[in-house]
């Protein structure tokens, strides 16, 4: 039977490295693209997940079925950060989705999710069954994919790319006048790092990835390390200074993929997570109690909890499988999580958490 609703819509096709074909139809920018095809089951939130640069090099996979249905956002800085995105342009590769609502509608939508990924140049499919995807990449693991529109693209892998390189600031910013001086290493940071500094009266001053921040002679209470993408090791410089930074006792908070880089940088190490955690109902558990909190998270490697050496300990870890979620130094101002404390999209319950690493300055 025909398929009347698709009628003269541009097909597209998702093909995944070990053969596998998902058709659809295209509703973003009609191109081909190639990344690491990953999955994330949040139900809500696909404007700050397509502007988190962590997904830069990925084809995002949403499990939930109904995506678009509230539009995008206008843009419109707030202390030069966009109020309702987590950088200023879509990161992933492209998207793959059950059901594209063509039709939105929400009281802050200015334009389309068609719309805004057209914009950008990122392409897009509707129509698959992302339920059987997201099954195949929970048991195989995720793996390298391209979507095909107007021809053949080949497989990239992007982690073995500097993807931090690509989507760290070029140059230092600097963000509001409060009592305390943040430095924030930029590896992806996402917009709301910085809102959540701002909002308990910090100067947050923004970084390259590979700054030198004791060469440069930059005055500052403490450092953030930020989200960010691809593999941890990759980030030598970002090692480095962190381990100049642990010699001097300089406290340290990290985030995501600071986590991995703090636990590198103190010597443990980091490997890569079958599939990873993408989502906004991730259960972190305090280590030693039963105190649980619901967690975002965007993720694709973790610390190994069994190389940390003496004097640090696990913080959090994940309730569904175990894997580490934070850690922290016995008794000097170092600490991270693997979660994402400042949230957007997801739960805000762990944002006590800056207010924590706060107290540690002098």
């Amino acid at each position: 039977m025909p398929d009347f609703e698709n009628a003269g819509k541009q097909i597209a096709r998702l093909v995944l490295e070990e053969g596998s074909v998902f058709e659809g139809v295209s509703f973003g920018f009609p191109k081909s693209a190639a990344g690491e095809v990953v999955f994330n089951t949040g139900m809500v939130g696909y404007n700050e997940s397509l502007s988190d640069p962590s997904y830069e090099g990925q084809i995002l996979c949403f499990s939930y079925p109904l995506i678009g249905n509230y539009g995008v956002p206008k843009k419109n800085g707030n202390a030069g950060l966009e109020s309702f995105f987590e950088s200023e342009k879509i990161h992933v590769s492209g998207l793959v989705v059950s059901n594209y609502s063509a039709v939105h509608n929400h009281w802050n939508a200015e334009k389309s999710l068609s719309d805004w990924l057209m914009e950008e140049k990122i392409p897009a499919i509707t129509g698959v069954d992302t339920r059987a995807l997201t099954k195949k990449l929970r048991e195989k693991g995720v793996m390298l994919g391209k979507i095909l529109i107007d021809g053949d693209v080949s497989f990239e892998d992007p982690n073995k790319e500097n993807l931090v390189q690509k989507v760290s600031c070029k140059e230092p910013i600097i963000y509001g006048s409060g009592k305390k001086k943040i430095l924030l290493v930029d590896c992806g940071a996402k917009n709301n790092i910085v809102r959540s500094l701002l909002a308990r009266n910090c100067t947050v001053l923004r970084v390259p990835f590979d700054f030198d921040f004791f060469e440069s002679k930059a005055g500052f209470d403490a450092i953030v390390v930020s989200n960010g993408p691809g593999d941890p090791k990759i980030c030598t410089k970002t090692i480095w200074h962190l381990k100049q930074a642990l010699q001097k006792e300089i406290p340290v908070f990290g985030i995501c993929l600071g986590n991995q880089l703090l636990a590198l940088a103190a010597g443990a190490d980091t490997f890569k997570l079958k599939y990873g955690h993408r989502s906004q109902n991730q259960p972190c558990t305090i280590a030693g109690t039963k105190r649980c909190f619901m967690t975002s998270q965007n993720h694709g490697f973790a610390v190994d909890k069994k190389t940390l050496p003496s004097g640090w300990v696990e913080w959090y870890y994940n309730l569904n499988d175990g894997t580490n979620e934070g850690i922290r130094h016995k008794s000097k101002p170092f600490m991270s999580v693997q979660f994402h404390p400042e949230a957007s999209p997801g739960p805000v319950d762990t944002g006590f958490l800056f207010d924590e690493f706060l107290k540690e300055l002098k």
